[in-house]
């Protein structure tokens, strides 16, 4: 067992996403051949090594039945064996906790969904296109028509610089499309999610999260930012083509990607958002309306997924501490999936 972090600071401060990698994907890494399924997860994890992973954590939750695997490297150089309770950098994961929060925000009336972007933060009025028509909702759901800051290239910038400082990378650049019109991924939703949470409580929503979601639920192995955690206890990340750890060398410090924690406390949260154990009724409907149960999360040298399967009931998280560009990603949802078929299989067979 990985040793316990400290407990967080409280800094205004948070994340950011990496240079993506181009070196050449090894060839066992997206191999597309189809074999058949190991016997447990167990044999789907350690067989994923083939496909060109370091290391690889994979945590079932069923009720009554939490299971932990692992394979692959947690430290490659100094040869340290993967560990399922490590703590990773679960990057864009970070999203369902700002939208619990604020869904709860939301149903206390301290913010409605209807409220305009303009409105909450009345200075990107002319520098944010159709700020006075994107509201909280199309935020919360991509559907804003915001570009993305991450694509700038002067990102990432200060890692400790304000919120809106790195939303201004974005200013006076034309809306992707109006607001509501259709869907697309945006890291800016929420960084500017997170600047009105701030503003709405007057103190950092890092607080809020902690007070209303991490500590009811006991989470004391997820943190906002790997700034507040020993990186003994952090699970190494690598890029293809790239030699060095990642582990230390970006800051992931910008709302919605910034995050760190172990498989069962992701898993859990997931779980409790699900059940009732978090939200209240309300509240549950709120959340429904503007976000999923799932996500993925991606920062350089670390990949995550996270989702609810209704009808196995189990939450399945699984971390890779390799990254490299989009062919790699397939081969992480293949993996994925394998997995999730032993589980169904497992469910099916008693």
């Amino acid at each position: 067992m990985l040793p316990t972090s400290p407990r967080r600071p409280r800094a205004r401060t948070v994340a950011l996403a990496g240079a993506l990698g181009l070196a050449a994907l090894p060839a066992t890494g997206c191999s597309l051949r189809l074999k058949p399924l190991a016997p447990t997860v167990q044999g789907e994890v350690d067989a994923a090594l083939d496909r060109g992973f370091d290391g690889i954590v994979v945590h079932t939750d069923r009720p009554g039945h939490a299971r932990f695997y692992a394979a692959g490297w947690n430290d490659r150089d100094a040869q340290i064996p993967a560990d399922p309770h490590t703590l990773f950098k679960i990057a864009s994961i970070s999203k369902l906790y700002i939208a619990a929060a604020t869904t709860m925000l939301v149903a206390d009336g301290e913010l409605a969904l209807g409220d305009t972007l303009g409105a909450l933060l009345p200075e990107v009025r002319g520098r944010i296109d159709n700020a006075d028509e994107i509201t909280l909702r199309m935020m919360l759901r991509h559907r804003s028509g915001i570009p993305d800051f991450i694509h700038h290239p002067d990102y990432p910038g200060d890692p400790d610089a304000p919120y809106l400082d790195t939303a201004a990378l974005v200013y006076g650049a034309p809306a992707d499309f109006a607001p509501g019109a259709r869907y697309r991924y945006s890291n800016t939703n929420y960084l500017l999610i997170g600047e009105i949470l701030d503003r709405t409580l007057g103190h950092s929503h890092h607080d809020f999260i902690d007070s209303e979601i991490l500590d009811p639920l006991g989470l004391d192995q997820t943190f906002h930012l790997a700034s507040e955690v020993d990186p003994d206890a952090l699970m190494s990340g690598y890029l293809i083509g790239f030699g060095p750890d990642m582990k230390t060398r970006e800051a992931h410090t910008r709302p919605g990607g910034s995050m760190v924690a172990s498989a069962e406390d992701v898993a859990t949260f997931v779980r409790a958002l699900i059940d009732g154990t978090l939200l209240s009724p309300t509240e549950q409907a709120i959340y429904t309306s503007v976000y999923p149960y799932d996500h993925t999360g991606w920062v350089t040298g670390y990949c995550s997924i996270v989702r609810y399967h209704p009808h196995i009931d189990t939450v399945v998280v699984q971390f890779v501490n390799t990254s490299h560009n989009g062919l790699f990603w397939l081969e992480l949802e293949r993996v994925y999936r394998r997995v999730v078929a032993v589980v169904e299989r497992s469910e099916r067979d008693g």
